[in-house]
């Protein structure tokens, strides 16, 4: 039972085509978005997330779901920790008095409730990505975007904020994530959607991907990653 469906999806700016013809019914839980540098990532998860329109094509919710989106570089306000997150849920119409917890549950959560009356901007990065994650948590999404939300972080960072989006999808949760770490891809995915050049080349289970992809562009790159 698919949950998102994309139907000749593109996207043009100006004269350059970013992607094209992009048809794929998303129902997986956990899903990765792979492909080279400039494939179109990216672009394609803001499009499902709303926060570009396509050119052409259409972008169907068959039930309306709530989201969040985390970046690879989040943004903080010049505020505290814990003023981040209420902040997200103030947007949200959450009362004054109920956001104070939400919070603190949110920041406990990532493991960082020490850190609530710190300022935001002076955290690390590997910190600020999991203030990111608890603001998105905070909000109890029904699909969570995550873009390349390792890519910038050290290995104890990494895995701390994938042991993090592991517990996101536990609870329900559905993950839709661009990575350019193939065994992350593996780790957390159940299924994985390969562009390249702005096409969709190939939609299949994690493990088939990986042992046996279907096109020769996917398993190109699968070699080139893998060195």
């Amino acid at each position: 039972m698919h949950w998102l469906e994309l139907q000749g999806l593109g996207l043009t700016e100006g004269a350059t085509r970013i992607l094209s013809d992009i048809d794929l019914k998303v129902g997986a839980g956990r899903t990765a978005l792979l492909g080279p540098n400039g494939a179109g990532k990216s672009t394609l998860l803001r499009l499902m997330h709303g926060l570009l329109r396509p050119s052409v094509g259409r972008i169907d919710w068959p039930q309306p779901l709530t989201q969040a989106m985390v970046f690879q570089r989040p943004v903080m306000l010049r505020t505290s920790v814990l003023a981040n997150i209420e902040y997200g849920l103030a947007l949200r119409g959450v009362p004054a008095g109920v956001r104070r917890r939400k919070a603190q549950e949110a920041l406990a959560r990532v493991g960082l409730p020490e850190l609530a009356q710190r300022q935001a901007r002076k955290l690390s990065g590997g910190e600020q990505q999991r203030v990111a994650l608890a603001r998105a948590w905070a909000l109890e999404p029904e699909v969570l975007f995550l873009d390349e939300p390792t890519a910038s972080l050290d290995p104890a960072s990494s895995r701390e904020v994938e042991r993090i989006i592991g517990e996101i999808a536990a609870g329900g949760a559905r993950i839709v994530m661009t990575t350019h770490n193939l065994g992350q891809a593996h780790r957390i995915a159940e299924e994985v959607i390969y562009i390249e050049g702005g096409r969709l080349m190939e939609q299949t289970a994690t493990d088939a991907f990986f042992i046996q992809p279907r096109t020769a562009a996917a398993q190109a790159f699968i070699r080139a990653e893998s060195f």
